[in-house]
């Protein structure tokens, strides 16, 4: 029940609406590209593979939960301007599961860690093997981040919910 009242309170505002949606687009549209589901030449195409499929949901999921958590975060943030340790807190919560979603992606993990040698091929071969899981993993993360901001939202910022009609 407090995780509604705290999706309204936060996207009752317009700015974290437009917000979150520039989150999302801004790593849906990246990692498509990179996981090669989206094509830029010779027309811009979307093209998922049946076999494919479940790897994609995995990024549009990762996506939409980066963008619902770090626009929680950023108003939190608003919210608590003189706590700073408060603050941090659930920033850092939110930059790991977004970071552990973006970096489980295949094509950008090989460019860098090839560089590396016999341990980059190791990685590389981890990151293949385990792109999946990885992505399992941060939704897991970007979960548990959620439902922190929720519970910062509530008790932190003290936001009353009396006002936000259900």
């Amino acid at each position: 029940m407090e995780h509604k009242l705290a999706l309204k309170t936060v996207f009752s505002n317009p700015k974290y609406v437009g917000l979150s949606i520039g989150i999302f687009t801004a790593m849906l549209i990246p990692l498509s590209y990179i996981a090669e589901y989206l094509f830029l030449k010779p027309k811009v195409t979307l093209f998922v593979p049946d076999y494919a499929a479940f790897g994609f949901v995995l990024i549009v999921i990762v996506s939409a939960l980066t963008g619902i958590v770090l626009s929680m975060g950023i108003y939190r943030i608003v919210m608590l301007k003189s706590s700073k340790k408060k603050m941090s807190s659930g920033f850092i919560g939110s930059m790991i599961g977004a970071s552990a979603g973006a970096c489980s992606c295949g094509s950008i993990g090989f460019a860098v860690i090839s560089v590396f040698g016999a341990v980059g091929g190791a990685a590389t071969s981890f990151l293949a093997n385990y792109e999946i899981p990885l992505r399992l993993i941060s939704i897991a993360i970007l979960i548990g981040t959620y439902f922190y901001m929720v519970r910062g939202l509530t008790a932190e910022c003290k936001v009353t919910f009396n006002d936000v009609k259900e």
